[in-house]
């Protein structure tokens, strides 16, 4: 899709080019090519316009997508500090056991 919007630039300036090149009467030919030029154009648009407005959250406001983008990130961080935590946890308890197993060896080795 982003094709269709690039394009929409260079079908725009052919559209001018086209309604200028002559600056006189414009002949048959010249007409015609600038309604299929035209044509071409608003049909891109309207494609575009078709296409942004049916992606997820393409009907919301640009304050609105802000909101959303905001509340993610929140969501975001929030989420890592909840991994940072169990990762933390997790390593406690992987270092707790290696003191257990630690003192188990120590008193396993010890003479009695």
């Amino acid at each position: 899709m982003t094709s269709l919007y690039e394009s929409l630039l260079l079908k725009l300036a052919n559209i001018v080019e086209l309604a200028t090149q002559d600056q006189g009467t414009f002949t048959p030919q010249a007409k015609q090519a600038l309604v299929r030029s035209t044509k071409d154009f608003k049909d891109s648009v309207k494609e575009a316009h078709e296409y942004a407005t049916t992606l997820p959250g393409g009907e919301l406001s640009v304050e609105e997508q802000d909101e959303v983008i905001d509340m993610l990130e929140k969501l975001k961080e929030r989420k890592r500090r909840q991994l940072a935590g169990f990762a933390e946890r997790v390593n406690n308890i992987s270092t707790s056991q290696q003191d257990v197993k630690m003192e188990l060896d120590s008193t396993a080795s010890t003479p009695t």
